[in-house]
């Protein structure tokens, strides 16, 4: 069991016998210039759009207000928090243990941020559902069922009256049963209705393995059967190496003919996947790919202009979105900023301007992070061109990046709806 994170995520039991946290049975579903360092920056134009104020946020239901107290109650001793979900969890239901990492080191709270967070947004039900069915199909690649749920809610209750002492009261456990109950029937439909169509995992084989820098390499693979996504999305990947350990990358390419799937991916300090795959996976090595998920896709229904940010390795799925117009022989106009904190990380700058020489609608801008001049970051460099009232915008790369180019966009006149990306606790923010 675990959750989603972007990269690169302990007495006092009610309902022992499942009661409140029981869930129902699954409810059947009713769906080609060299690119300079630094843009230079034209004039921006007198017409942009000017920003429209934020529209006021509503009043938290009576739920949300108390889940709120909890968090901020809780937010200090987080680790205690977590240490004694896994505990509770762990020695009343001992058969559990074997679906999480071996080391918990890895997992530590990616459990229990994501029902903390998904409760703390109770009231965002559109953002909400989505994530939570997401989570739900993922789940399944763990062996996870509903009869697992009751477990995990009872000693997330029990957790949280454990330290929340100053703001647990009889209407608090009540407010967090019914929003656990919300979050759990939604996984658990989300995972009955996947069930019909898709086995939990793929097994994947590596085809390719190109090192284009010491710590970045391109990851091509063929899965043992169909597998169907669409551009912009990602999947979770499994090394044989670390077992029941899980990370997220997102496809490289648009859907291909040869069946293959390419990711990129970056070692990080101390990622135990990402650095089995840049410096240990090779062609003959098997893999598991969990189920497609996200929703940063192509609209093919408007004829908007694309507002494309892709940070580091998340030009990635920015380059597989352009794929995609393409071959739907679409010619709105895409405009690509490719942010970096320095020239080697520029690593696919050839594929973007081949793919820029090959489509005349298609802008690719390089935009390096220097600290030894002007500081010019990503964000700057979208405020200076424009305007972008008729553009729809996707966001790919770190979590800072994702939120500063929200604020860019936003500032720059592009409603929240019309700016896309898959970053949970940020599409949580841009609504709002």
């Amino acid at each position: 069991m675990d959750a989603p994170t972007t990269t690169s995520a302990d007495n006092g039991i009610s309902g022992e016998d499942g009661g409140w946290f029981t869930p129902h049975k699954p409810v059947s579903p009713s769906n080609p210039e060299p690119a300079a360092t630094t843009p230079t920056a034209p004039t921006p134009t007198a017409t942009a759009t000017a920003p429209r104020p934020p529209a006021p946020r509503p009043a938290p239901s009576p739920d949300a207000q108390l889940i709120q107290r909890t968090m901020a109650e809780i937010g200090p001793i987080a680790d205690k928090v977590t240490s004694y979900f896994y505990a509770l969890l762990f020695v009343r239901h001992p058969h559990l243990r074997s679906m999480f990492p071996a080391s918990m080191d890895t997992q530590r709270d990616r459990l229990l941020k994501a029902l903390l967070t998904a409760a703390e947004h109770i009231d965002n039900k559109q953002v909400l559902v989505t994530y939570l069915q997401h989570l739900g199909r993922g789940h399944r690649k763990y062996g996870t069922h509903a009869e697992h749920y009751p477990a995990v809610g009872e000693a997330l209750l029990g957790a949280l009256s454990h330290y929340a002492t100053d703001s647990w009261n009889a209407e608090t456990e009540a407010a967090w049963v019914r929003a656990y109950t919300t979050i759990s029937q939604v996984m658990i439909d989300a995972a009955a209705e996947d069930e019909r169509k898709s086995p939990p995992w793929w097994y994947a084989e590596v085809v390719a393995h190109d090192q284009r820098t010491p710590d970045i390499a391109v990851v091509t693979v063929r899965p043992d059967q169909p597998y169907p996504f669409l551009a912009g999305q990602y999947t979770s990947l499994e090394t044989p190496w670390w077992p029941r350990i899980w990370r997220h990358y997102s496809f490289a390419s648009a859907p291909r003919t040869d069946g293959l799937l390419s990711f990129h991916v970056k070692a990080v300090p101390a990622g135990w996947v990402s650095n089995a795959l840049v410096h240990r996976a090779r062609p003959g090595d098997t893999l598991r790919l969990g189920p497609p998920a996200g929703t940063m896709t192509v609209d093919h229904t408007t004829e908007n202009g694309m507002l494309c940010l892709g940070g580091g390795t998340g030009i990635a799925p920015i380059k597989a979105l352009i794929e995609d117009v393409a071959e739907h022989g679409e010619r709105r106009p895409v405009e690509v900023f490719y942010g970096a904190r320095s020239d080697h990380d520029l690593y696919d700058i050839d594929t973007m301007l081949r793919l820029q020489q090959s489509h005349p609608w298609l802008a690719v801008r390089p935009v390096v992070d220097r600290l030894d001049r002007h500081h010019v970051q990503l964000p700057d460099a979208v405020r200076d061109y424009g305007p972008w009232n008729e553009y729809d915008a996707y966001l790919s790369g770190p979590p800072g990046m994702i939120r500063n180019g929200i604020d860019a966009l936003l500032g720059a006149g592009i409603p929240s709806e019309r700016i896309r990306h898959d970053e949970f606790e940020e599409l949580v923010a841009a609504a709002h």
